[in-house]
């Protein structure tokens, strides 16, 4: 009888499966300054954020695999008043350890990545605070010195490093494995920091670092090759030269030849899963970009990205036969519109390791500064005027209009243009401004302006300010009239790129497509002019005509694709950060009076047209702010949203 044919020939040995070892990566990424679950904006405890409730899950992932390794994909140093009173009022001293670096040395991570955010307070503190790691930090595209080509630049940390651990393969023989490991981040980190890296620091494009280091990195001969890429995903970009213009550069990155896995981060997204939809070398369900294993653990200790790796070892070296991708979050809603309730519990070490820098930085949120006689809120900022980002624009004008006394450009007229930051989106119901009425305090005015720009100034024309405003356009859905209950929002497009101009008055068409794409800001459709009515003090706008527009340095930058990055801002003397700005202002007006929004733009009416637009359920008291549109409430939605009907 013949044998079975997947059985070897009678009489002959059979062939030994090859070598097989596992191997498990850890990921976390845009942590932004939470160290312990505490919203200190809110001055309450959140279940939702931190390192101290992540350090249970990565405790539990490594204690169930014999191998593992943790990775951070950067934007630690930046996002929480903590973060900012260390950078910005308190400093390091001599020798000593920034807490978040404190808590990352205490979890054990064994490499990381800086993030664009990381270097948000100039260089010099970033050195600073990084000299305390005691874990390899890696990225090939910040460069100090730039060379004739990318391999020849002088890079501020290493392009890569190389890990070596010892592990047990199928056969129960030990074997050691080399794993290296290459850091970068969009390149656009130089231009939107300008005001504190230009002449510093420059930045390479990040898929050409990668192609030129990697060479130099699979000369050492590595087992695996990990890209520990602070850059999102996107669909296939149509051009090469968007290596330097798009900033989330990870699915072409996956096709560079000599990348074994990516770990990536910055969209504040989850990868594998419903958050970036399939096509064009993106599988998020099985958790691929290009057929390479990748991941994106959410934001501000959301998640923890885990993978398992099975690598193979073949004639060619090892190989990754299988793989298995999972998110672990720390928290879950019970029920919409229910707080979070976590799922591990906060790491006690990490907790009395942050204890002091935690007290002080209460003490310091809740230092006075005025009285808020109404309250604030974000809760329409997407669909109408609201008081808060007025005051951000009157602080910020104010601002301006100091610095230019005695200047030929204070003859101009003087515009402001502010975007909200807190809106919901991938933040959640929870995620809006709402400041009470009664003391106002430090803590206040980080939820009201949460980042560390400095104020700035352009001179723009008329036609330039009209451009300026449809870029900002691209917030919204193109709407079909006649039609109900249409989607409002575009939830790829980020709220704090939707600027409005206090100082002009438009209304928005909807029913036009957007001008300008919603990712890039090229231009899509040029014919195409959603800002109509646009007056200056009543009349209509000329083109012509010159402004001076008080802005932030980040967007003054080029960041958000609203003007060339090469464009010059004002010198405005002595940078004073936007946040010390609202403070000035703020303490000067207090107590803040009880003043409507400036009437600055509205949407153009579409009779027996509907829209869906989503909120906070804590702005079911706030409705009547917008009773320009007749309206109807519809519930919660899956995630807690409140759902709103609103005809235009």
């Amino acid at each position: 009888m013949a044998e079975p044919p997947d059985q070897p020939p009678s009489g002959q040995p059979e062939t030994p499966a090859p070598p097989v070892v596992s191997l498990r990566l850890l990921e976390t990424t845009d942590l932004h300054g939470h160290i312990q679950g505490y919203d200190y904006a809110a001055n309450a405890p959140s279940a939702s954020v931190g390192l101290a409730r992540l350090a249970g899950l990565i405790a539990q992932a490594r204690a169930e695999v014999e191998a593992s390794l943790l990775f951070d994909n950067g934007d630690f140093l930046q996002g929480t008043p903590m973060m900012q009173y260390w950078a910005q009022v308190r400093g390091l001293g001599p020798g000593e350890i920034h807490p978040m670096i404190a808590a990352m040395n205490a979890v054990g991570y064994d490499a990381a990545t800086p993030g664009n955010h990381d270097f948000n307070f100039g260089l010099g503190f970033l050195r600073r605070a990084l000299a305390g790691a005691r874990f390899p930090l890696v990225c090939a595209n910040a460069v100090r010195r730039v060379g004739a080509t990318p391999a020849e630049d002088e890079t501020l940390l290493p392009p890569w490093t190389i890990l070596e651990r010892e592990l047990t393969d199928s056969h129960g023989a030990r074997r050691k494995l080399r794993i290296g490991v290459i850091g970068c981040l969009p390149a656009q980190f130089v231009e939107w920091d300008r005001i504190h890296l230009e002449g510093q620091l420059e930045a390479r494009g990040l898929l050409a670092a990668a192609r030129a280091h990697l060479p130099a990195l699979r000369a050492q001969k590595p087992d695996l090759v990990i890209a520990l890429a602070h850059t999102g995903i996107a669909a296939a970009l149509p051009l090469p030269e968007l290596d330097c213009d798009n900033e989330n550069l990870a699915l072409p990155l996956a096709r560079i030849e000599g990348i074994d896995v990516l770990l990536c981060g910055h969209n504040h997204l989850c990868f594998p899963g419903p958050d970036i939809a399939e096509g064009g070398g993106i599988d998020p369900v099985r958790g691929t970009l290009a057929g390479k294993p990748a991941m994106i653990p959410g934001r501000w200790g959301s998640h923890l990205g885990v993978m398992d790796l099975t690598l193979e070892e073949g004639p060619a070296g090892w190989r990754i036969r299988d793989f298995r991708t999972e998110l672990r979050a720390i928290s879950r809603r019970p029920a919409p519109g229910c707080p979070a309730a976590p799922l591990v519990a906060e790491d006690t070490g990490i907790l009395a390791l942050n204890a002091e820098a935690h007290r002080e930085t209460l003490r310091y949120t809740k230092r006075a500064i005025g009285t808020l006689t109404a309250p604030l809120h974000s809760f329409f900022s997407q669909i109408a005027p609201d008081a808060a980002l007025s005051l951000v624009a009157e602080a910020q004008a104010a601002h301006v209009r100091a610095r230019l006394i005695g200047r030929p450009q204070a003859e101009l007229p003087l515009l402001s243009a502010v975007s909200p930051f807190k809106c919901g989106g991938r933040g959640g119901p929870d995620h809006y401004l709402e400041l009470p009425p009664g003391p106002l305090t430090i803590r206040h005015i980080t939820d009201l302006y949460a980042f560390p720009n400095v104020v700035s100034a352009l001179e723009l024309t008329g036609a330039e300010l009209r451009d300026w405003l449809e870029r900002a356009a691209g917030m919204f859905r193109r709407i079909t009239p006649g039609r109900a209950d249409q989607q409002l929002l575009n939830l790829d497009f980020p709220c704090y790129n939707f600027d409005v101009i206090a100082g002009l008055t438009y209304e928005i068409d909807l029913t036009q497509p957007a001008r300008f794409s919603p990712t890039d800001g090229r231009l899509r459709n040029g014919s195409a002019r959603r800002i109509r009515d646009l007056r200056f003090q009543g009349a209509p706008l000329d083109p012509q005509a010159r402004f001076i527009l008080a802005t932030n340095s980040y967007r003054s930058a080029g960041a958000g694709h609203f003007i060339r990055p090469q464009r010059p801002a004002l010198n405005l003397g002595p940078a004073e950060t936007s946040f010390d700005a609202l403070i000035t202002h703020l303490s000067a007006t207090s107590p803040v009076p009880r003043t409507p929004p400036r009437p600055i733009w509205r949407f153009a009416p579409m009779p027996g047209t509907s829209v869906l637009f989503r909120t906070s359920p804590r702005a079911a008291p706030f409705l009547g702010e917008i009773d320009a549109y007749r309206h109807e409430t519809l519930g919660l939605d899956t995630q807690g949203f409140l759902r709103i009907r609103l005809h235009l």
